[in-house]
């Protein structure tokens, strides 16, 4: 069944030279039209204010012609993903979502829908982090602690968002991006990583990967150097590591 799910996974809901996920609208609308979607279910657990979180990202995707309403608003959010057709997992701390998601039952839930095709996901940043294998590479500080490590598998692998391999500081001697992910699939339990560029999205259509968005992304795998693939590269490999 899971050829049947549809997912975009961003990095991020900003990058460098665009306002809030106006860099994704083109490809969000356009995502979410082909799959006949015209309300969607925001998820803002990873931060605090969810009315003002929710508020933030409605007054953007509002314009755009599609109608957005916050799952916390809903008094049962099992029964409100399951008549969902499409959510949006919002960025902000992954600790704090997947404790959430797990807390409303939610993370099972969320894969079982996802991959049969019924609901339509897009997750930016943790909500990215969360529709991976686990959030062992999320960037986030541990501010709580979830029941688990293991995060939703829309794809079975991990992702890092934000993923940048260059320092801004150049007397800076702690340590980078590569060294920490490399520290990660030294692990016998560890997967492949998919380092997701500022501007990057996943598109996740079935059994295909593609690379979408304004910036590229890096894989990492045990015992090989990493590789560059840019916007526009099929990666659906990545489903059969």
């Amino acid at each position: 069944m899971k050829g049947c799910r549809q997912a975009l996974l961003l990095s991020s809901s900003n990058c460098h030279g665009y306002s809030f996920l106006e860099f994704a609208k083109q490809e969000i609308s356009y995502f979410l039209k082909k799959n006949g979607v015209s309300q969607l279910i925001f998820v803002p657990y990873a931060q605090n204010d969810y009315d003002g979180y929710t508020k933030y990202v409605r007054e953007v995707i509002d314009t755009w012609g599609f109608k957005v309403t916050g799952l916390h608003t809903y008094s049962d959010p099992m029964n409100a993903i399951k008549a969902a057709k499409a959510i949006f997992v919002g960025g902000g701390n992954t600790f704090l979502l997947l404790k959430k998601l797990y807390e409303n039952n939610l993370v099972n839930l969320i894969r079982e829908e996802v991959l049969t095709g019924n609901l339509v996901y897009i997750g930016s940043s943790a909500g990215t982090n969360v529709a991976t294998k686990s959030i062992h590479t999320t960037n986030d500080m541990p501010i709580v602690y979830p029941p688990s490590f293991d995060a939703i598998g829309i794809v079975p692998f991990n992702i890092n968002p934000h993923y940048i391999d260059h320092l801004e500081i150049e007397n800076h001697k702690g340590e980078t991006r590569d060294q920490r992910i490399n520290e990660f699939i030294e692990m016998p339990h560890a997967n492949l990583v998919l380092g997701l560029r500022e501007g990057g999205i996943l598109h996740v259509d079935g059994d295909s990967l593609v690379l979408k968005g304004v910036a590229g992304a890096v894989v990492f795998k045990k015992t090989e150097s990493k590789i560059e693939y840019p916007v526009g590269t099929d990666i659906s490999f990545l489903l059969n590591n």
